[in-house]
């Protein structure tokens, strides 16, 4: 009797065990377990900073809806690395924890993160580079023809300075952070575009800072003096926004001041004409793509429809990508182009401030 008791008691201890690890999957505070079944199901989504508006804004519920999409029962966990490249390899460190199999992250730093995607895939996850080329084992890469877009930016700006496009023209040039192989590629294909044309007679770094960018403007100011100046390469609209603002304050107007993204502010300054152009790279078609890459490498389907070039990492990796087409705004285009795609409303181009300016640019 005594030993069917104990029986009986060890049984029951097994079936409450079972029910209490059941539970427990159910109530993962990040909405995934390390369990088998949830964790496999789990999709990561590391993105840079929160200084940049198109990411918080746009790239992230692009993802997680499309996603949802494809793939009913799957779960997206998001992390941003503010910024911070240490923080962002704690950040794919942890994922890879919870049991997350597959995760797309636009490095805040391509060569650092490296040794936390070689980590991560000698672990049985599956890596997608996002916007930015990271370096090390990824299994796919998903952004712009980065090139093209530093092309396009340097030809807005010639166009911009129409008869003043000359070789003693000086040019400032305020490239991206060195540590973003974006950055890198923007600048060489602006310099495809300027060099011999015009004279880039001031280049820095403004690390995708709107305060760095305006400090850097501020010494190429005190450098060639501001009546010398006869436009300014910047290379995203945040740096642009900083670029302006001391513009302003030194005087210097009605000279052509480029930029990237298509951030609503910039638009804004290209309707007021402090900014001329803006490249506009679709955010919903790379976050898509992005998230079909996921869930395919995550179900183990064939990404070769999706990604049908191949490029070359930092690290000598040879990655199958998909490169989408930029196309560059000027006042002239944007009803056609963030208007159109729906990124944004007449209405919130227009708001008070910039009323008349949108009146004469034809956009009310």
């Amino acid at each position: 009797m005594r030993r069917a008791a104990v029986t009986v008691a060890i049984s029951a201890l097994a079936v409450s065990v079972a029910a209490c690890g059941k539970a427990g999957d159910k109530k993962s505070s990040d909405g995934s377990s390390q369990s088998s079944g949830s964790g496999s199901k789990s999709i990561g989504l590391l993105l840079p900073d929160n200084v940049t508006a198109r990411y918080e804004k746009f790239d992230k519920p692009y993802f997680e809806a499309k996603v949802k999409e494809l793939c009913g029962d799957c779960t997206v966990s998001y992390a941003n690395a503010a910024a911070d490249p240490a923080k962002q390899a704690q950040q794919m460190s942890s994922m890879v924890t919870k049991g997350v199999k597959v995760i797309v992250v636009s490095a805040q730093d391509s060569a650092a993160i490296k040794s936390s995607i070689q980590s991560a895939v000698s672990k049985g996850v599956k890596v997608v580079a996002y916007d930015r080329l990271a370096q090390g084992p990824v299994s796919a890469y998903v952004s712009f023809d980065n090139v093209k877009v530093g092309q396009l930016q340097g030809q807005a700006l010639l166009d911009a300075l129409g008869s003043k496009a000359k070789k003693s023209s000086k040019i400032v040039m305020i490239n991206g952070d060195d540590a973003d192989p974006n950055a890198g590629q923007f600048k060489k294909g602006a310099h495809e575009a300027l060099d011999g044309k015009v004279n880039i007679a001031y280049e820095q770094s403004g690390l995708w800072k709107d305060t760095v960018a305006a400090q850097k403007m501020s010494a190429a100011i005190t450098q060639l003096g501001a009546k010398n100046i006869a436009g300014v390469y910047a290379a995203n609209d945040g740096m642009a926004g900083g670029i302006a603002n001391t513009l302003k304050g030194a005087g210097i107007s009605g000279i052509p001041l480029t930029g990237q993204d298509a951030e609503l502010a910039g638009i804004q300054r290209i309707v007021a004409g402090t900014q001329s152009s803006t490249v506009y790279k679709a955010y919903k078609p790379e976050a898509d793509t992005a998230a079909e890459l996921a869930v395919n490498l995550l179900q183990g389907k064939d990404i070769k429809s999706l990604a049908d070039t191949t490029v070359t990492s930092g690290s000598g990796d040879k990655v199958p990508a998909k490169l989408l087409t930029p196309v560059s705004v000027t006042v002239k285009n944007i009803k056609d182009t963030v208007v159109k795609d729906g990124l944004y409303t007449v209405s919130q181009i227009c708001t008070a401030d910039f009323a008349a300016a949108c009146k004469k640019a034809g956009l009310q």
